[in-house]
């Protein structure tokens, strides 16, 4: 399936969790067969470029997408300053439970199999996500620490795809503790010559196909 950006329909969304208020934004494609929600990393948001790269891909593929802070406005700003609600792994997996919880409600994505894409500390909140809500189809994790989710790794069934880059040699390591965990269907791919953050040329576009083919296998196939 190839789908024009002309055809996506988008509107922002804005989801409630545990008495905070989330802003999101909802991306639809025509005929999608399945919603992947994006839990961002560490100081990050739903602006940040490398997930929305990330995110077209995945909508012209047939793929609805949610963007969503994880952080409320009031949060975002004082995580610049403390850096306190960053590696608050077990409040961000709340909210990435809440949104896939909304999912299951909400007439835009009502019936879309659902799958998590994690980035950074995102990615620990996300398989937390997943071992909590089994509606959870596929994860895919770009650059993550899925060694944060700690005693969730034992409890994720779904479908797990880890996105490391080739010089980023620590979380290497801690992808493949993890990786070893994981006891469902599960894959490990590093991108070679990269960084954490994919900046190098063509870094980014590989993480893009992995995870469209990951997501496209796993929740285009119900």
């Amino acid at each position: 399936m190839s789908v024009s950006a002309q055809q996506i329909t988008e509107r922002p969304i804005r989801l409630a969790s545990a008495g905070a208020t989330l802003n999101g934004d909802l991306s639809v494609p025509p005929a999608a067969v399945g919603l992947v929600v994006f839990a961002h990393g560490s100081g990050s948001s739903r602006h940040s470029s490398r997930n929305r790269a990330v995110a077209q891909a995945l909508q012209h593929a047939g793929l609805a997408t949610l963007l969503l802070d994880l952080l409320t406005e009031r949060e975002e700003r004082a995580d610049v300053v403390t850096g306190e609600f960053r590696f608050d792994i077990d409040l961000l997996a709340t909210r990435v439970a809440a949104a896939v919880d909304w999912a299951a409600a909400d007439d835009a994505a009502t019936s879309l199999p659902v799958g998590l894409f994690g980035a950074s500390t995102g990615a620990a909140a996300a398989l937390i996500a997943a071992a909590d809500r089994p509606a959870v189809r596929a994860v895919v994790s770009r650059g993550g620490r899925p060694d944060l989710a700690d005693r969730a790794l034992d409890r994720v069934e779904a479908p797990t795809l880890l996105i490391v880059g080739g010089r980023d040699d620590v979380v290497i390591a801690l992808n493949r503790q993890a990786f070893a965990r994981l006891t469902g269907p599960k894959e490990l791919q590093i991108v070679p010559g990269a960084t954490h953050l994919f900046e190098e040329p063509g870094a980014l576009d590989q993480v893009s196909r992995l995870a469209r083919d990951w997501f496209t296998r796993h929740l285009g196939a119900a």
